[in-house]
């Protein structure tokens, strides 16, 4: 009777470390799942829609940029944008004037327009609607 009681205890006690472990993968595995999620939130900032402030947003410097396209002056986007991302590779002082107006039709809600202008520019819109040169497509210019 002993000996059953025993192999009892033995197989219930291998059972509850089972179970613990089994919690702690399931936590872990939740926590990897958030900070993916919280990450991928994070890099699907702006994309085209002005309303969305991305995580390096700055006040002063939205105003700026603000100004820089009421007054149609491309210098100064320029030098506030300082060469990042694929629009700085598209947009030149030849095409500004549309982008501006792209821009200022999304903050109106005309966002169907404003996407229009930005698929002509080849900016794309991050969800394929571009004109294939994401995703690792190499382009010469």
């Amino acid at each position: 009777m002993k000996e059953i009681m025993m192999s009892a205890c033995i197989r219930h006690g291998r059972e509850v470390s089972n179970m613990k472990k089994l919690s702690i993968i399931t936590l872990i595995i939740a926590a990897i799942a958030v900070s993916l999620m919280a990450f991928a939130s994070s890099s699907y900032a702006y994309k085209g829609d002005p309303t969305v402030k991305g995580t390096k947003y700055s006040e002063s410097r939205g105003l700026e940029k603000e100004k820089a396209f009421d007054n149609n002056d491309y210098n100064a986007w320029k030098n506030l944008m300082q060469g990042k991302g694929k629009v700085t590779q598209v947009i030149n002082k030849d095409n500004f004037a549309q982008f501006a107006k792209a821009h200022n039709l999304a903050e109106e809600g005309k966002t169907a327009e404003a996407n229009q202008i930005r698929i002509q520019l080849g900016l794309g819109l991050q969800n394929g609607n571009g004109q294939g040169k994401g995703m690792g497509q190499c382009v010469s210019r």
